[in-house]
C-alpha cells in the first residue's frame, strides 16, 4: 500500500506515513519552500504554551512541532497513530514522551491538557468531527485548542496557481526528494479537498468549542484556527 484513498481508511495512513517517515521532515521543508517554519513558529504563538502547562501535540509525527512547546517549560506530549514516525521521533528526542495514539479516540482522560493543538493532521483523520469532539473532551475547562490547517487562498487569482502547484509540482518534486512519492499525491487531493476556514470553524463551534476565529497566514494557503472550552 503505497497511497492512501480519500475516505481515509485509518490503517492505510498510517501506513503512508510510515513509509514517509525517515525523510519527511526535509520533503515539507522543500515542498513548501521553507514557509513550514513560519507556519509552524505561529502555530507556537497562538498555543503561548507556559512552564508547567501540559500540551497536548497531536498528529505530531517525528515530534519536530513539539520542541518550541518543550523549551518553554511545558510538558509536552506528542501523538501520533504513525509508529514509524514516532520510532524516528524517538530516535531524535528521546527525552519527549511520545505516544501512539488515535485522534478519534484519544488514550487520556477527560480534562488533562491546558492547550490541544493539530498541525496538517486534522485533514488526515477518518472522522473529523469526531477529532475535534475528542480534543474537547481531554481539554480543561478554559483551556484552549489551535488549529493549523492548509486551506483556501482568498484572492481567487492565487488560488488557481496554488491548486496547479498542489496537482502539477507536488508531486514532482515529491518525487525527487521523497521514498513516497504517491503519499503526497495523495496529500495534495486531500488538501483541494479541504473545507474552507468559514466551514471548519463551524465545525469547531458543534463540536462544543466557544470563541471561535481563525487567521489566515500566507494568504491563506494555511489557516490558524482557536478556540476554547467554556
Amino acid at each position: 500500500m503505497t497511497r492512501a484513498s480519500l475516505d481515509k481508511q485509518p490503517h492505510e495512513v498510517a501506513s503512508m506515513f510510515d513509509d514517509v517517515a525517515e525523510r519527511y521532515d526535509l520533503t515539507n521543508d522543500l515542498l513548501s519552500l521553507g514557509q513550514d517554519r513560519v507556519w509552524r513558529r505561529e502555530v507556537a504563538k497562538a498555543v503561548d504554551a507556559r512552564p508547567a502547562q501540559k500540551i497536548l501535540d497531536l498528529a505530531a509525527g517525528t515530534a519536530t512541532s513539539s520542541l518550541p512547546f518543550a523549551r518553554t517549560g511545558a510538558y509536552v506530549v506528542p501523538c501520533d497513530f504513525s509508529l514509524g514516525m514516532l520510532r524516528v521521533g524517538k530516535k531524535n528526542h528521546p527525552w519527549l514522551p511520545l505516544t501512539a495514539g488515535d485522534a478519534t479516540k484519544l488514550p487520556f482522560k477527560d480534562d488533562t491538557f491546558d492547550a490541544v493543538t493539530i498541525s496538517f493532521g486534522l485533514r488526515n483523520v477518518q472522522d473529523t468531527d469526531t477529532a475535534l469532539s475528542e480534543l474537547y473532551r481531554v481539554t480543561k475547562p478554559g483551556g484552549r485548542v489551535v488549529i493549523c490547517e492548509f486551506s483556501h487562498p482568498t484572492w481567487a487569482p492565487f488560488r488557481t496557481v496554488y491548486t496547479e502547484y498542489l496537482m502539477r509540482a507536488l508531486p514532482s518534486v515529491a518525487r525527487a526528494v521523497s521514498s513516497n512519492p504517491d503519499a503526497y499525491v495523495y496529500l495534495a487531493e486531500s488538501i483541494r479537498e479541504w473545507p474552507d476556514q468559514p466551514a471548519l470553524a463551524e465545525r469547531l463551534r458543534k463540536a462544543g468549542w466557544s470563541k471561535v476565529a481563525w487567521r489566515n497566514l500566507t494568504g491563506g494557503v494555511v489557516a490558524l484556527h482557536r478556540g476554547f472550552k467554556a
